[in-house]
């Protein structure tokens, strides 16, 4: 039975790539930008914060305008879907930092039984599906590198367990904040009036979140919720971690990808 995360990379293929044109300026491209300023060696922490601080910002502020662009230009951005693979290690807290951030950024995703690994099959508009793929793929890196920073206090009974609950309150901790700046972009633009819908930024995203459900409603039937546990020590201390995170990343540098260690 197909297990759905209420929350919800790995290799990625597109099960549908629909023609989307893009609005003038690339907020996405400016994110981008600020990233890689923020991740040169010459620039101090104050300005790194800074950088990706805007970069969190404007991350939110583009998945708002792509939505009420969409609202007046249907074209513009339309229903997609992707179906992830989520490779070991740890295959289970990267598809929990996956689930938090798709339902951060307004999408919904299902997550489906695999011999190894996980298999997530995301739903949601292209844009939102775009940024979950950017903002992923900088807190993977970020996290294998706090992880291997990390020194396993001295008496845990099982260092792996240790391990695991400090992966699972990173993932919580940079969850939450990407929550919040989505949540801020939306309040900001609440009483917007989409020119040429003749309706509001509210109903805009409410009327997003209905079609993106119906089309996860319409391939999986029958779906139940599931949760993440954890018997570790090391949660606290994580998800301090992930308070520090760079959302978008500062912390990575081209090339350094690596798998998380067991």
């Amino acid at each position: 039975m197909e297990l759905a995360l209420s929350l919800a990379l790995g290799s990625v293929w597109d099960v549908e790539k629909p023609e989307t044109a893009r609005p003038e300026p690339n907020l996405l491209e400016r994110v981008r930008k600020l990233l890689a300023k923020a991740e040169d060696d010459s620039v101090t922490p104050a300005e790194a914060e800074a950088l990706t601080a805007k970069a969190a910002e404007l991350m939110a502020r583009y998945g708002i305008d792509r939505a009420l662009l969409a609202a007046a230009r249907p074209e513009t951005d339309r229903p997609a879907d992707r179906v992830i693979d989520v490779p070991n290690p740890w295959a289970d807290v990267r598809a929990h930092l996956l689930a938090g951030l798709v339902s951060a950024l307004r999408c919904q995703c299902v997550l489906l039984p695999v011999a190894t690994g996980k298999r997530v099959h995301v739903f949601g508009y292209s844009s939102d599906l775009e940024r979950t793929e950017v903002l992923y793929t900088s807190l993977l890196v970020q996290m294998a590198h706090g992880l291997a920073a990390t020194r396993v206090p001295a008496g845990s009974r099982s260092p792996r367990a240790w391990r695991r609950s400090w992966l699972l309150g990173y993932s919580s901790a940079v969850t939450a904040r990407v929550r919040a700046a989505e949540e801020r972009a939306a309040s900001d633009a609440t009483g917007e009036e989409v020119r040429g819908a003749g309706t509001s930024t509210e109903l805009v995203l409410a009327d997003r979140a209905l079609v993106v459900r119906r089309h996860v409603q319409e391939a999986y039937p029958r779906t139940r919720r599931t949760r993440i546990t954890y018997s570790g020590n090391g949660y606290r201390s994580g998800y301090a971690e992930g308070e520090r995170a760079d959302i978008g990343g500062k912390r990575v540098r081209p090339g350094s990808g690596r798998a998380l260690t067991r």
